[in-house]
């Protein structure tokens, strides 16, 4: 969701001003004299998207602190997000198998399963090496904790694979750690460092956390009814894979008996289409979009103990475009 997609705002120069920052500083840490790793460095570069984690540290810290606060600090904290985000979708793309993303071929596709592994961990490495650079030791504290958390959804959704009867609390959990941990840590670090009250700091984790949850559930039903084409990444992964994701937890919820046994039935089979139609039939993809939007609606909610200003009104429309998004 780049800044160019949300409502005119007096501060889209100064944002669009860091994001660059952000852009140099990722750039330049990921700098190599070593041919192969700069050609695998290029590579993932065209992973950056939406630029969700950076954009949301700098609004944050204007929400926090105003203009002032926010200069090479906040572009070196967002150019960390995104490359420990950027580890996450290169080892996401290994354990899905996936060809795809961001409308061209991943890096396993491109240079095997072996690089991909070693550049997931080049990335965790350079994000740590740079967050140093910052000279804040909480800092890099707080972030290795989030990144442990990553890696134990990780670990918890390798383990809820083929679980037919995963609870939808689980899978919460499971969305908590995979997405909503580090874009929380991005609003929550982004305030901070712009001065943000403690109690404001802590509105703005849980913003974050809240809209990352929701941004994976709108993931969920893009995946199961999206193309590669729209989306821009490979589709269908999840089911191919074992993986339950939100739609499917509640249509096995909203079936009766023989229901969910030809749901499970076409789930084991890998048969795309048949779930597709089962799911929609039942009414889970509205509501897998209700908890979406009532996920939102709490973060939303979070925005109270800001000042209004254009920056508040950003996040608003940061929300809002979560579960707006084809891709």
């Amino acid at each position: 969701m780049p800044i160019a997609s949300f409502p005119a705002t007096s501060l889209q120069p100064l944002i669009e001003e860091r994001l660059v920052g952000v852009i140099r500083e990722f750039e330049e840490e990921l700098a190599s004299p070593h041919p192969p790793v700069a050609r695998l460095c290029r590579h993932v570069e065209r992973y950056r998207g939406k630029m969700l984690r950076p954009t949301l540290a700098i609004v944050s810290g204007l929400a926090a602190g105003g203009a002032a606060a926010v200069g090479s600090r906040h572009e070196r904290l967002g150019a960390v997000l995104e490359l420990i985000h950027m580890a996450t979708l290169v080892h996401d793309d290994i354990l899905d198998e996936a060809d795809v993303r961001r409308g061209g071929r991943t890096v396993n596709a491109e240079h095997g399963l072996d690089a991909a592994v070693l550049l997931g961990d080049y990335l965790i490495s350079s994000a740590f090496h740079l967050c140093s650079r910052l000279g804040d030791p909480s800092l890099n504290e707080e972030l290795g904790r989030v990144t442990g958390e990553l890696c134990a959804g990780e670990l918890l959704q390798q383990e809820a694979r083929d679980r037919l009867d995963l609870p939808e609390g689980e899978l919460v959990e499971i969305l908590r750690l995979k997405t909503g941990v580090l874009i929380g840590a991005a609003a929550r670090t982004g305030a901070r460092e712009a001065g943000g009250s403690p109690t404001v700091v802590r509105a703005m984790e849980a913003f974050g956390s809240a809209i990352g949850i929701a941004f994976q559930m709108q993931d969920d039903v893009l995946d199961l009814l999206g193309t590669e084409a729209d989306v821009g990444k490979s589709v269908g992964r999840d089911l191919a894979k074992g993986k339950l994701t939100l739609p499917l937890v509640l249509a096995r919820e909203l079936s009766g008996p023989q229901g969910r046994a030809n749901l499970d039935d076409a789930v084991r089979a890998h048969d795309a289409m048949t779930v597709r139609r089962l799911v929609a039939a039942t009414g889970a993809l509205e509501a897998a979009r209700d908890r979406a939007a009532a996920f939102v609606e709490s973060a939303r909610l979070q925005l109270r103990e800001l000042e209004p200003s254009d920056a508040r009104e950003v996040l608003e429309a940061m929300a809002a475009a979560v579960i707006s998004r084809s891709r």
